[in-house]
C-alpha cells in the first residue's frame, strides 16, 4: 500500500476552489471515488486525514472546498458567517456540490459509475442536498450531519442510497428532525438507513471537540461505530455494481 495525496485546484459556481486527493498508488486500474464535504469551518486536516482513510480502503478520497480557494473559518465567528452564506442561498450548495462530484468523476484514477459522498456536520447537509438534487451519485453518508431540507422542492425519487450516521443527544437535530427526515426521504422513495447513538452528542467523530455544555463532544465508540458502518455500506453499494 502507497498513499499518496496532492492539492487540487477545481472550477465551480463562485470559485476555483481547493481541495486533497488521496489515492492507494499500489493498485491499478479504475476505484471507486468518495467525495468528504467538511464541517462548518471548511476543508481542513481533518477532512484531508479521512480522505486518506479512504485511498486505504481502495477508494480515491477527494477532500473537497464548499466556500472557496483561500476561504476558511479561522474563527467561529468566520466559520458561522461562510456557513450561513449557503444556507441561505441552498441552490449554490447544491451546484458546488455537483461541480465537486464532476470534478471526482473526471480524475483518471476514478471509475466514474461507482461515486459515494461523505460528509460531517454541515457537510452532512451537503451530501444529503447532493442526493436531493436527484443526482445519479451511488449512495451518500452524513455523519452527524443537519437535517433540514432546502425551502423547496427537491427530486422525487431520490436515487442516491442514503445512510445517516446520528447521536442521539445532537442539538442540532433533535429526535423530531429525525423523524421528519425518515419521512422526508420516503416520500422521496430513497432507499436510506439511519443509525442512532446513545448518549452521543454532536462532533462524534472529531477528537478535537471536547464541549460538552454546547452538546458537542467525541464519542469513540460511536465514533468507530459510525465508521465501521459506513465501509459496509460502500463495500455493499460497489460490490452491487460491479
Amino acid at each position: 500500500m502507497t498513499i499518496r495525496s496532492e492539492f487540487l485546484i477545481y472550477e465551480g459556481p463562485g470559485g476555483p476552489f481547493e481541495g486533497v486527493v488521496a489515492w492507494d498508488d499500489s493498485l491499478q486500474g479504475k476505484r471507486p471515488g468518495v467525495l468528504v464535504a467538511p464541517g462548518f469551518l471548511g476543508q481542513s486536516q481533518f477532512e484531508t486525514d479521512k480522505a486518506i482513510a479512504l485511498a486505504g480502503l481502495g477508494y480515491v478520497g477527494f477532500a473537497i472546498d464548499i466556500y472557496g480557494r483561500g476561504r476558511r473559518g479561522e474563527t467561529l465567528e468566520q466559520a458561522t458567517e461562510l456557513m450561513g452564506e449557503l444556507n441561505d442561498d441552498r441552490p449554490m450548495l447544491q451546484r458546488r456540490m455537483t461541480a465537486a462530484l464532476s470534478t471526482l468523476r473526471g480524475l483518471e484514477r476514478v471509475d466514474p459509475d461507482k461515486t459515494g459522498a461523505i460528509g460531517f456536520c454541515l457537510g452532512g447537509k451537503c451530501v444529503l442536498d447532493l442526493a436531493r438534487t436527484g443526482s445519479d451519485i451511488s449512495g451518500v453518508v452524513s455523519f452527524h450531519g443537519v437535517f433540514d431540507p432546502p425551502p423547496y422542492d427537491t427530486a422525487k425519487p431520490v436515487s442516491a442510497k442514503i445512510l445517516v450516521l446520528h447521536g442521539w443527544d445532537d442539538p442540532l437535530a433533535s429526535p423530531d428532525d429525525v423523524a421528519a427526515l425518515a419521512t422526508e426521504l420516503s416520500t422521496a422513495r430513497a432507499d436510506w438507513q439511519i443509525h442512532a447513538y446513545g448518549a452521543t452528542a454532536h462532533a462524534f467523530t472529531n477528537p478535537s471537540v471536547n464541549l460538552p455544555e454546547q452538546g458537542m463532544a467525541y464519542q469513540p465508540a460511536a465514533d468507530l461505530r459510525s465508521w465501521t458502518a459506513m465501509k459496509f455500506f460502500f463495500e455493499e453499494l460497489f460490490s452491487a455494481n460491479a
